[in-house]
């Protein structure tokens, strides 16, 4: 992506920050504190990266006012350094997605029920169903297919090859990656005498406003009701939501995800990667599901669970610290057995 350039000073000005340093040195892009280089802006907002600050060469640098950084480094402090590199990222890369796109590509059909809201992007072979409901403000990617009925809010940006069948509800400023599919049936089908029979899958899904959905993530439909993520919740990539979950306002789930039926998932939760959810469960709001855990059953405490399957971390990490005892002891066990037999023999 092409960033844009800017002085430190109209920069620290747009971000609402302290200058300590030039403010007329030209920045052209952002990168990490161990790459940056001396037309670069770069951050500190974790410990753990004081270590690359005697060496870091980077133009300026967005940091807390009690860091001790290199004098050489031009400073622009904030009270919050990580929100305020968010946000320069925004500044620097604001324009450069909507240089190529065209209104609306004489190559996508869209049938002529649609109503589309004003400044809609739409780019080659996006097909949209009648009946369908557009905001302002989107920004649909090649290669889209959302079906009849659906109702997409303002705002909205949709990545390349993303289907949103029919009947679906999305919210305002919502963004969904390449690749997603909204809305194909769900997993459901009664078995019968050693076959199984499909159930019709009838209900809906609702993406509510401000959420993002990563590249290549699945949310099934309902089999009836409704299939629910909250307001401002945020999804990594390679996610399976199933039929009839819902999920609160607020929470962040990591790559690799799969969350079965009718599960409910609190608000400003935070999952880990690869954490998989039995069906029909409850897991509380607030609560933080560390990677890989295996959650079987509702849950609701204030602070991790982590393992399989899912429990109290404490408890898990001294679980797993007694299994890898399990050789030596088994060990001992074996050496103590022998000891008896020969103790035993002797005595005969």
């Amino acid at each position: 992506m092409k960033a844009i350039s800017i002085t430190t000073g109209e920069l620290t000005k747009q971000l609402g920050c302290r200058l300590d340093g030039d403010a007329d040195l030209l920045l052209k892009s952002v990168t990490t504190i161990e790459e940056a280089d001396s037309n670069q802006l770069t951050f500190l907002a974790n410990p753990r990266y004081r270590k690359f600050l005697p060496d870091c060469r980077a133009g300026a640098i967005i940091v807390d006012e009690n860091e001790d950084v290199p004098v050489s480094l031009t400073r622009l402090i904030s009270k919050k350094p990580y929100q305020d590199f968010r946000r320069a990222i925004e500044i620097f890369y604001a324009q450069s997605d909507q240089e190529t796109i065209v209104e609306i590509s004489p190559l996508s059909n869209i049938d002529k029920s649609v109503v589309l809201g004003e400044n809609v992007q739409i780019q080659a072979f996006v097909e949209i169903g009648f009946r369908t409901t557009i905001g302002s403000g989107c920004r649909i990617s090649n290669g889209v297919c959302i079906g009849q009925d659906v109702i997409l809010g303002d705002n909205c940006v949709i990545g390349h090859n993303v289907v949103i069948r029919s009947d679906i509800r999305i919210g305002n400023r919502v963004i969904i990656g390449d690749g997603t599919v909204l809305g194909f049936d769900g997993f459901g089908y009664a078995p019968d005498e050693g076959k199984y029979n499909k159930i019709l899958q009838v209900g809906t899904v609702v993406i509510e406003d401000d959420v993002e959905i990563g590249a290549n993530c699945c949310i099934d439909r309902a089999t009836v009701g409704v299939t629910k993520i909250g307001r401002g919740s945020k999804l990594d990539n390679l996610i399976q939501v199933a039929h009839g979950v819902k999920i609160g306002e607020n929470t962040v789930i990591a790559a690799q995800t799969g969350i079965s039926g009718s599960t409910t998932i609190g608000s400003r939760v935070m999952v880990g990667g690869q954490v998989g959810f039995s069906g029909h469960i409850e897991i509380g709001d607030g609560m933080m599901i560390g990677a890989q855990a295996g959650v079987t059953k509702s849950v609701d405490i204030k602070g991790v669970v982590s393992g399989y399957p899912a429990r109290p971390h404490g408890e898990a990490l001294r679980r797993d610290a007694n299994i890898s005892r399990l050789p030596k002891l088994i060990q001992r066990i074996k050496e103590l057995e022998n000891k008896i037999e020969k103790l035993t023999e002797s005595k005969k």
